[in-house]
């Protein structure tokens, strides 16, 4: 009898369900909600560009129409399901009452910005994040070291503390926080205590500083030099994060009639979209995930049987965060696709087609010629510099520059920056054997992937499936539910990569070679890594390398 399972995805700007076989990973229903609330469901204020917020109550409605127009979608029966799984963005902390119910769902808060849900890439936090990462250092070192030594905006303590800072009276309401991947997980499962929820390792280890070698989040101690109320916060939240060993629970009986399935159906841990994007994509030891998006997650692992370096830089590296019996190790880009589609939709007013043209022209021409260079920082530097302040540039224009070459170096430097992510990891001993790439950019753009092979000096695999994210959910389920022994077993039934694959050009490669050794140039001289960089060379070399192209 064939047995199948939801995977949950919440993205940035809308949930999407898959009914999945358990034997063979294929798609059997789906169906995608967009969050009505704000701007493509992101709550934003013109006076502050930093700020980015979501309305609880959309996640709550996608779940139940997504959940049940993907299963009406598939024909399954009901008896068919035998587990949900969840992924969604993060660090997306919600403030959230004793009986673990949103603020916002509160009159006195409905309209409050600090009271919904604090979006991943909400940046209002800065200097709180400056100032936990200058208090770790001096005092808890070891904090920041599972953390690439420097704290981020995005992250959860930042965002709590800022919420302490500029909203008190949301802060003093909320009993605790919990963050959307623990959320929907105990929503399924009619969690009624906030202390009851079971925490995911994912988002606890990657953006809580929490640990088991330190018992957890940081001691009441250190959060007191911050704020006595973010230490007394801590003792509300769950004592213990679990990695996808440990179920978040079973469909309570409330959500087991509104989505026409039998109550008691095992229900995964949460993780996080990049996370559970690897799993879905055939992440092993070896094997780095790029999900590239509007921003970029490069995800890998390391069995826990081998001793793993802290890597300056790096988003995090947690035990348990992305398979069991592993250490998880997070990377990315703040922004990837965002910077293409500031260029061509923001600044040349196109749209797809124009995306489409400008990918054609570009790919007719030879690396170096446009003599141009750009680094990819227009929403700050994730990895490995960790610093949200930097900005994008762009190098080497002429009065015949045109588009197309701008669209070209832009690409060009979100792969610059690629390979800077790939060499620190190599650099620390991980090994980077094969590189599986998912998502729109890496299925619908041919040209992009062929550079990104071409600077990388890496072939660039395609996921098979379109919907890794919410294919690794529904793995992450499947094995929950007792539909496969174990994750191995799990991801070689229901992942595979396409049969082509993009393979640098020798020809290419030594373009690139050349225009990353100046990139690295302007990384580490505005990237505050090397002051004695000399910068007044470049311009002149950008043009000899485009000399030689012609």
């Amino acid at each position: 009898m064939a047995k199948f399972v939801l995977g949950i995805d919440y993205g940035t700007n809308s949930v999407r369900t898959v009914v999945v076989d358990c034997a063979d990973g294929a798609i059997a229903g789906t169906h995608v909600f967009d969050y009505p609330s704000g701007e493509q469901g992101v709550l934003l204020d013109a006076r502050d560009h930093n700020l980015a917020r979501q309305n609880p109550a959309d996640y709550i409605e996608g779940l139940e129409v997504s959940a049940t127009k993907a299963l009406a979608a598939s024909g399954c029966a009901a008896a068919d399901v035998i587990g949900i799984g969840v992924d969604t963005t993060g660090s997306t902390p919600i403030p959230v009452d004793e009986s673990n119910t949103p603020l916002a769902f509160q009159a006195k808060f409905a309209k409050d910005p600090a009271a919904q849900a604090w979006l991943w890439k909400d940046h209002t936090g800065l200097e709180e994040a400056a100032r936990i990462t200058e208090m770790a250092r001096e005092h808890r070192p070891q904090y920041l070291a599972k953390c690439g030594n420097t704290y981020s905006a995005e992250w959860f303590w930042a965002k709590l503390w800022k919420c302490l800072n500029c909203a008190p009276e949301v802060f003093d309401a909320a009993y605790s926080w919990v963050e959307f991947s623990d959320y929907i997980p105990a929503v399924l499962a009619g969690v009624r205590d906030s202390k009851a929820v079971v925490r995911g390792v994912c988002a606890a280890g990657h953006k809580a500083m929490y640990c088991d070698e330190w018992d957890g989040y940081p001691d009441a101690g250190f959060l007191a030099m911050l704020d006595p109320k973010l230490a007394a916060l801590r003792g509300r939240l769950s004592a213990r994060a679990h990695d996808a060993n440990t179920p978040a629970g079973t469909l309570c009986e409330e959500w087991a009639a509104k989505l026409g399935l039998a109550a008691g159906v095992p229900i995964a841990i949460g993780a996080f979209d990049a996370h559970l994007g690897a799993v879905g994509a055939g992440v092993a030891e070896g094997t780095l995930v790029k999900i590239m998006g509007t921003s970029a997650c490069d995800c890998t692992v390391a069995p826990v049987s081998r001793q793993v370096e802290d890597i300056p830089g790096i988003c995090g590296i947690v035990k348990g965060s992305i398979l069991p019996d592993h250490y998880g190790i997070e990377a990315g880009q703040s922004a990837v696709g965002d910077i293409f589609k500031w260029w061509v939709e923001g600044v040349c007013g196109g749209d797809d087609a124009l995306h489409a043209a400008l990918s054609e022209e570009t790919a007719r021409r030879k690396p170096g010629r446009a003599g141009l260079l750009a680094l990819d920082w227009n929403n700050g530097n994730r990895t490995v510099l960790a610093d949200p302040k930097l900005s994008g540039l762009l190098l080497g224009q002429s009065l015949y520059t045109t588009r197309a070459e701008i669209y070209r170096a832009l690409i060009e430097g979100t792969a610059f920056g690629a390979r800077v992510i790939i060499e620190r990891l190599r650099g620390h001993g991980v090994p980077i054997e094969r590189i599986i790439c998912c998502g729109g950019l890496a299925e619908k753009n041919p040209m992009l992937m062929q550079i990104y092979a071409d600077v990388t000096g890496c072939a660039m695999e395609i996921a098979a499936s379109g919907q890794t994210c919410a294919l690794g959910a529904a793995i992450s389920a499947a094995v929950a539910a007792g539909g496969h022994r174990d994750f191995a077993s799990a991801q070689a039934a229901m992942t595979r990569t396409k049969p082509e694959a993009y393979r640098p050009k020798p020809e290419n490669q030594a373009v690139y070679d050349e225009l990353y050794a100046l990139y690295l140039a302007l990384h580490d001289a505005f990237g505050g890594v090397r002051k004695e960089v000399d910068l007044s060379r470049i311009m002149k070399r950008l043009l000899s390398i485009k000399e030689a192209q012609n």
